[in-house]
């Protein structure tokens, strides 16, 4: 099956949002990527509850929530009102896991559950029976542009591993640093979901930098 390809709107022109978003649809991109930064979690802050209701009333795209924050277990009702499909969240936030990914699927929303670069594998593995999705962050979350760490691929891998192990139907996103060189790397490691901002939204042709990613 091919690649799902989730266009991060923090590499589009945000002076150019509802057109980028247009764009992205139009080139075949599957979903879009949101990513919410507190400026906390993160060193860095980005999109809130209101330009995501904006967003979901501009696009029928599925929209691929990422919550970088402190507190996700506070915000998932106002994301989840606002028009996220998906929201995930990170294993290093300070809410507790299993009550949040209750409360996402509570509200009728897939939830994901995510991983910085230091983080093992292993956080996740608790939890692959209860999520519809594990991110695998391959650069340090906070910025766009940024070079991806082939070393995360491992953690790929080993999710991967453990998901066919136990039988389970779970997606594996990965998120940064992700365009035609790095893709089929992450491809083959066992990803299904890839996430890209820059290279999609700066490409000359956004069609045929989607086409790129697919596999």
């Amino acid at each position: 099956m091919a690649n799902i390809i989730s266009a991060s709107i923090l590499g589009a022109k945000h002076t150019e949002l509802g057109n980028e978003i247009e764009k992205a649809r139009c080139s075949g991109a599957d979903w879009l990527h949101y990513d919410v930064m507190d400026g906390v979690f993160v060193d860095n802050i980005s999109f809130g509850v209101d330009l995501l209701r904006s967003v979901s009333r501009a696009t029928d795209m599925f929209l691929d929530v990422h919550l970088m924050i402190t507190n996700p277990l506070k915000f998932v009702q106002p994301f989840a009102a606002a028009g996220a499909d998906l929201i995930t969240f990170h294993a290093e936030s300070e809410s507790d896991i299993a009550a949040t990914i209750d409360k996402i699927h509570s509200l009728g929303k897939k939830a994901g559950l995510s991983i910085k670069p230091a983080t093992p594998a292993e956080a996740i593995f608790p939890y692959l029976d209860s999520i519809d999705l594990a991110l695998v962050m391959t650069v340090e979350p906070g910025f766009g542009g940024q070079g991806f760490i082939a070393e995360t691929l491992d953690k790929v891998r080993a999710i991967r591993r453990e998901l066919d192990r136990r039988g389970l139907d779970v997606h594996v996103q990965v998120d940064g640093g992700v365009n035609a060189e790095t893709a089929p790397l992450c491809s083959e490691a066992g990803a299904d979901v890839l996430v890209s901002g820059s290279y999609l939204f700066s490409a000359a042709d956004m069609a045929t930098a989607v086409k790129a990613l697919r596999f």
